[in-house]
């Protein structure tokens, strides 16, 4: 079995490179492992490195090094390849998707990830893209999409930076118009936003479906109606801590495999953290399925059945 750490050296607050491979140089070494460190050049570059490697049909076990963002360009280049596992060895400045387990922080053991057992889960399709965690459109989108223009800022880590964020783009305007298509309803107004999850955590801290599962073949997906300026706080407080349930005039819960969403104009979509912008926008659950491998000791965090 080869084991590849593709290491992203833009993650995170700092260039972490030197640190990662001396950890994973000492402790590969120590195993006796058959290993190799790829560093990413560009923005995209832990897909091609990802695939290139999944497609040699040898077993292999890939390593983001870094955060959400460069997990997500190696589940993207993994797709679809039975012999690849992918996991994150986690070094950025969100790593929400770990947050699905009861111990985060064993994803920054590299030897403890090494002792390992691993979980079928699905993945999102948005248009072109892959999502293993949470994709949305509307304020949320803006929002978790300016992030990165604040946490390199002092003292705008995590969530500070995602509340920056939220109380600047609330200023810009909080409801867009959409057609949304979803389980045989067409719906046609304004919304606030509109979230698709396959993961739990995002933003630093936002966790809008406490109970989903990234191994059901569904996602869930939140429509949230248009509100007021001063009542757009009190909402993303409740959807923050995952208690939709308590709004029921202004979100609607879908467990679905699919929904279609027709914007006026070309509008920014969060995926899972990364920016891109369309006027059609599809979230489906993708054929394809992710072999994620994690500490052997872990497991899912039990969360409580929110109220459907």
């Amino acid at each position: 079995m080869k084991h590849l750490f593709i290491i992203n050296p833009a993650a995170g607050s700092r260039d972490r490179t030197k640190e990662y491979t001396k950890t994973i140089s000492t402790i590969c070494a120590e195993r006796g492992l058959n290993y190799k460190i790829a560093v990413s050049q560009c923005p995209g570059d832990c897909t091609r490195l990802a695939r290139e490697a999944a497609q040699s049909a040898e077993e292999v076990r890939l390593y983001a090094c870094g955060g959400d963002g460069t997990l997500n360009e190696v589940a993207a280049g993994a797709a679809g390849f039975p012999n690849a596992a992918v996991t994150v060895f986690s070094g950025g400045s969100g790593n929400d998707f770990v947050k699905l387990f009861d111990d985060p922080n064993a994803f920054r053991d590299l030897t403890r990830l090494l002792d390992c057992r691993e979980e079928t889960v699905d993945l999102i399709r948005c248009n072109d893209d892959y999502s293993l965690n949470i994709c949305s459109v509307g304020l949320d989108a803006r929002i978790g999409t300016d992030v990165a223009n604040y946490k390199r800022l002092p003292l705008l880590t995590g969530f500070r930076a995602y509340a920056v964020s939220a109380v600047i783009n609330t200023i810009r305007g909080v409801s867009e118009h959409y057609v949304v298509e979803i389980d045989g309803q067409r719906l046609d107004e304004e919304f606030t936003l509109i979230c698709a999850c396959n993961g739990r955590f995002y933003g630093g801290g936002f966790n809008p479906v406490p109970d989903a599962d990234p191994t059901d073949g569904l996602m869930d997906v939140l429509l949230v109606k248009k509100v007021s300026r001063w009542k757009v706080l009190e909402v993303i407080g409740k959807y923050k801590d995952g208690k939709y349930g308590e709004l029921p005039a202004l979100v609607r819960h879908f467990r679905t495999g699919r929904v279609r969403i027709l914007c006026d104009g070309p509008t920014p979509i969060n995926l899972d953290g990364e920016l891109r912008t369309a006027r059609e926008v599809e979230f489906r659950i993708a054929e394809e399925k992710l072999r994620f491998f994690f500490p052997k000791e872990l497991s899912f965090r039990k969360e409580p059945a929110m109220s459907r």
